[in-house]
């Protein structure tokens, strides 16, 4: 919990010493209070001094007035440093999560990053605000009520020292089990998150199927399990509640019993007997104020530890003291194997190959035969299990990321756009494009006959996640964005799928023109795709089947020559 305080900074720091210093305000003129009380009851009253009554009266309307100054005033900056704070927790936590490779990010799950980027954050952010307010108030107004009521009376102020031990007890053994399980609590808000995300995002195909009363079945199941965690983790928090009335309450009845004794021998006044049970009020409710900080800190204290892990997770993908710029645009991969966590099995197995700068190189293989893992491993989106792949004679390893990621151009499986504008997606690929390199882009993607058909051309709108455009248009956007980025290595994972053939075939030639030195790299489904290339890998079970151009594999693979053939029919095998 404390590591995050160091998120109090610039404005915030000020609103921090400020917000006690109002309090300490508040405080003080509380206290005054029973004070100016018992001497209305012992001087005024008992002399029947009517004037020192209104005198003192006034004296406790202008207490309580600057009293109230102080609580407005701490109230307010307690608000703007919590906020502040998490504000800047927020930006930390997204910063770092921008810094994780694909191997972090599906180790710690996309769903729980969102719980800790929201829910978690505003606990903290609830648990700073508390903590400036009530952290400061109670113990303050605690120990100078204890201070004032002994100065009233020695003998009574004994009550405390059974009491207040009590609560304190009470309060530490409750802490100690009511934590592990806010921890469960949200991680049950976590599995909330993912079956409410995965409902929304697949919302078309639990349509499609007609299984919304499953996924209704599901949520609810899952919403039951937050719903039941919460309840065992307030429940033993709530214990706490009777234990302090009981003991206030106890502790009210000692007061009257022997200080109404101490009144009836003439050792003690009326009015301070009433002044004594005013500050054991007051000393009450600091305590249970405590005890509300320490249920919103037992919660705070689960969120602090999950947004630590993010903020204290050490990214596998980063680069060394000693890292280089790339010298060189051919790919060579020495005994390279991969897997995607310790205790899955290889998903590539001893890849060893090399791809000239240039060359047009194109990849088959069937479903999960590890074809966009081969790709992945190139801009480094993971590392390699075993061996290792140089571009341009140098380790990737070795080599800036940020460098290696600017030279290569990838366009994903999954076409994913961004709400704004196209404009505002086709810059992602080169901030600085003017009008003229955006058209050229669009033309060669085969895209510009959709955006210019549009009113406002390239300032339409993109809706979220690109749902206002087919398949195929969202397919040529993001080819379009990356032929922005000019790379010097182009990979297009299965990014032409939702093309008819003419269109594909229109794309395929304005790519080769268009980058006629760059290295391309393609993933296809469909031979007519990469028919062509320089040489084609084929994949089958994460290791390599075979090598060679259109005419080579139809000879000698009968993985190619059969997936061939299923396409483009037995005349294909007459040409060769």
């Amino acid at each position: 919990m404390f590591k995050l305080l160091k998120n109090i900074k610039g404005s915030a720091i000020i609103f921090a010493i400020l917000a006690p210093l109002m309090m300490f305000v508040e405080v003080y003129m509380d206290l005054m209070q029973p004070k100016f009380l018992a001497d209305i009851i012992d001087i005024g009253i008992a002399t029947n001094d009517t004037s020192y009554v209104f005198s003192t009266g006034w004296k406790m309307i202008i207490a309580a007035f600057i009293g109230f100054i102080g609580g407005s005033g701490c109230a307010v900056f307690s608000a703007m440093a919590a906020m502040n704070t998490g504000e800047k927790l927020r930006q930390r936590l997204f910063d770092k999560i921008q810094t994780l490779s694909f191997l972090e990010i599906d180790k710690l799950k996309t769903s729980s990053l969102i719980t800790r980027l929201t829910n978690d954050v505003s606990q903290v952010q609830a648990m700073v605000l508390m903590s400036l307010r009530v952290a400061v108030r109670s113990p303050l107004l605690c120990l100078g009520s204890i201070i004032m009521a002994v100065t009233l009376s020695k003998k009574l102020s004994i009550i405390f020292l059974v009491a207040i031990p009590l609560i304190l007890f009470s309060v530490i053994i409750i802490l100690k089990k009511s934590f592990p399980l806010f921890t469960l609590v949200q991680e049950k808000m976590d599995n909330v998150n993912t079956v409410m995300r995965e409902s929304i995002l697949g919302v078309r195909v639990i349509k499609a199927f007609t299984i919304e009363d499953k996924h209704k079945e599901r949520f609810e199941h899952t919403n039951y399990n937050l719903m039941n965690m919460s309840i065992k983790a307030q429940n033993m928090n709530i214990i706490l509640w009777p234990v302090v009335t009981l003991a206030m309450n106890l502790s009210v009845i000692a007061v009257l019993w022997f200080g109404g004794n101490m009144t009836i021998k003439g050792d003690l006044e009326i009015g301070k007997i009433m002044a004594f049970i005013n500050y054991l009020v007051q000393i009450m409710n600091s305590l249970i104020s405590v005890v509300m900080l320490v249920l919103n800190f037992s919660r705070a204290k689960a969120s602090s530890e999950r947004i630590n892990e993010v903020l204290e997770t050490v990214p596998s993908i980063q680069d060394k003291i000693d890292s280089v710029d790339m010298k060189g645009f051919d790919i060579e991969f020495e005994n390279v194997s991969f897997k995607y966590n310790e205790h899955s099995e290889n998903v590539l197995t001893d890849i060893s190959l090399k791809i000239n700068a240039g060359e047009k190189v194109g990849i088959i293989g069937a479903t999960g035969s590890g074809k966009s893992s081969f790709v992945n491993l190139i801009p480094r989106l993971y590392d390699p299990t075993e061996g290792r792949i140089k571009i341009g004679g140098t380790d990737i390893k070795n080599i800036k990321v940020k460098d290696l990621r600017k030279n290569i151009g990838v366009v994903l499986q999954d076409s994913i756009l961004f709400s704004g504008t196209i404009e505002d997606n086709l810059k992602f690929g080169k901030p600085g494009a003017d009008k003229n390199f955006m058209e050229d882009a669009v033309m060669d993607a085969q895209a510009s006959d959709f955006i210019m058909e549009r009113d406002e051309k390239f300032k339409s709108t993109i809706e979220q996640r690109g749902k206002n455009f087919s398949g195929g248009q969202k397919q040529r956007l993001s080819i379009a964005r990356t032929l922005i980025k000019n790379p010097k290595i182009l990979i297009m994972d299965d990014s032409s799928s939702a093309l008819d053939m003419a269109t594909e075939l229109r794309l395929q030639n304005a790519i080769k023109k268009r980058m006629a030195d760059t290295t391309v790299l393609i993933i296809a489904q469909r031979i007519s795709a990469v028919m062509d290339a320089d040489k084609i890998i084929v994949l089958d079970n994460g290791k390599i089947s075979a090598i060679g151009t259109h005419n080579d594999l139809l000879e000698k693979n009968e993985i190619y020559r059969s997936t061939a053939v299923s396409q483009l029919g037995e005349e294909v095998l007459i040409r060769v």
